[in-house]
């Protein structure tokens, strides 16, 4: 093993690499940096003691999550640090799980795939927001979520990026005649170890083309098998502001202002979406003089008008519920929403932390619900994620199997002051639609409000803040993509088995080295 290099040289590399992945992130949002933090980490963990390694492992953490994670200090900053600092460490084992030399290429990219499958689903359900796949929903790599989900795209960022360190330092070290150990075949490789990098790293470049290439060709979805007028209502408010400053009164004037416009369209759209918890009631919505004014709004329209309706459970809990109105008034689903916001919608352990943080703005803790987000009505079967579950492939692939033709992600991200957040939204929306060959249509009361197609191209997007309206004809479709019939399980195997391979060359270069 080389020398220990001087801790700047490890320090400065790995920091920067983290902060070319954050930048790859909306709203930044240029996809090839991700490539480039990606490559810029990979080259630095070369030959590093597995203590180097963590540390290099956690700045580079701390340099995607620092920026990539920042919209958390709308809750406290304190907590921001915390989070941000706990993340880093998923960043730090993957790269302890990283072997030094020979090995190193398939067991980087398994390790690094493998703790952002964890960071997605531990602690309290996982936190996707900040996952290095969001920053490549503009870019090529997206069609690799038709195949395997967010897991195979973050595969994708971290296979080109051995990929061009390999090609990179080897022919650096190739041009300088220098005699250097090949990090991946062993220090045994001698002179033209430099050349024999390049290869392999232009290998692993074209094996990534090929597959990107595999999944451009893999079906999307199916045809169309009829198209609907899609309504999308942005009613427009102040942003930065938690829920209890606002009157609820006020931000369900605002949603019924913005959609007035619509009774004078002919012929009236289908389906009219509303955001996430538009309409926020002290008691049951049944009975209610608000369920009744949206009852007659659906008649008045003569669409399926769908709206997030929180409601009380008990003194201590509530209900974030999906609602669909059909066009003769009544209601004909619901969906209560499943992945929680911890901190945000909920807190884990309150009566403990309650010892040491004020949970004075999250005075109740939203009830998980359960289903498939699946809703039967009457404009067709709607897939349905509400807000955060957007970031979750498992939620729309369970939904696209049994039955839904359309995505719809009603969505609430007004107390972000920020465009952080909603950016990210929307390039989750990219991946969700990809991956299940759906369209998605997604509705805020401040923004973003957007129609994404199943190829992940958004064709509308509103102004953060502003009243508006968004109409679109979007398809329904039936097919499959290959994400939907395999889900996670066969890349997460494949991952494993390139971290045991990976470890298994290095374990053989020790012994003859």
């Amino acid at each position: 093993m080389s020398a220990p290099a001087r801790p700047g040289r490890i320090a400065v590399p790995a920091l920067a690499a983290g902060v070319l992945l954050a930048l790859s992130l909306p709203p930044w949002g240029w996809w090839p940096l991700g490539l480039a933090g990606a490559a810029l980490l990979y080259w630095r963990l070369a030959g590093q003691r597995p203590r180097t390694r963590l540390w290099a492992g956690w700045l580079a953490g701390l340099g995607c999550y620092g920026p990539g994670l920042m919209w958390a200090r709308a809750f406290n900053w304190y907590g921001a640090v915390l989070l941000i600092a706990l993340e880093a460490l998923f960043f730090a084992a993957a790269a302890l799980l990283t072997p030094p030399r020979r090995g190193r290429a398939p067991a980087f990219v398994a390790a690094y795939t493998l703790a952002e499958a964890v960071r997605m689903t531990w602690p309290f359900g996982g936190l996707p927001l900040g996952g290095v796949f969001l920053g490549q929903a503009g870019g090529p790599l997206l069609a690799l979520a038709r195949l395997g989900g967010p897991l195979l795209l973050t595969a994708g960022v971290w296979a080109g990026g051995a990929g061009i360190a390999s090609v990179v330092s080897g022919l650096a070290t190739a041009r300088s005649g220098r005699r250097r150990a090949d990090p991946w075949s062993g220090p045994w490789s001698g002179a033209g170890s430099g050349t024999v990098v390049a290869v392999r790293g232009a290998a692993i470049l074209v094996g990534l083309g090929l597959v990107i290439a595999l999944a451009s060709l893999a079906p999307e979805g199916g045809p169309a098998v009829r198209s609907v007028t899609v309504a999308v209502v942005q009613g427009g408010g102040r942003r930065g502001v938690d829920k209890e400053q606002v009157d609820p009164a006020t931000v369900l004037a605002a949603q019924v202002r913005a959609t007035q416009p619509l009774l004078a369209a002919t012929p009236a759209p289908s389906l009219v979406l509303w955001p996430e918890d538009v309409i926020a009631l002290a008691g049951p919505l049944r009975g209610s003089a608000q369920g009744a004014q949206m009852a007659d709004e659906a008649r008045r329209l003569h669409t399926t008008l769908v709206a997030g309706v929180t409601e009380p459970a008990s003194p201590t809990t509530f209900r974030n519920e999906i609602v669909a109105w059909g066009p003769d008034g009544r209601i004909v689903g619901t969906f209560e929403k499943v992945h929680r916001v911890p901190f945000g919608e909920y807190v884990p352990y309150r009566p403990f932390i309650a010892h040491f943080a004020n949970l004075s703005e999250v005075p109740t803790d939203a009830i998980p619900g359960h289903g498939t987000g699946l809703l039967r009505t009457p404009a067709g079967p709607l897939g349905t994620l509400v807000s955060f579950e957007v970031f979750y492939a498992g939620r729309s692939r369970t939904s696209v199997r049994t039955g839904a033709e359309l995505l719809i992600v009603p969505t609430n991200t007004s107390s972000y002051a920020t465009a952080q957040v909603p950016t990210q939204e929307v390039a989750a929306d990219a991946v969700q639609a990809v991956e299940t060959g759906r369209d998605v249509v997604q509705a805020a009361p401040t923004g973003y409000s957007a129609v994404v197609d199943q190829r992940g191209r958004v064709l509308e997007r509103s102004v953060l803040g502003r009243p508006e309206l968004l109409t679109a004809t979007v398809p329904l479709r039936r097919g499959f993509t290959p994400y939907d019939h395999l889900g996670d399980l066969p890349f997460l195997v494949l991952a494993g088995m390139s971290l045991v391979v990976g470890w298994a060359f290095q374990r053989r270069d020790a012994r003859y080295s």
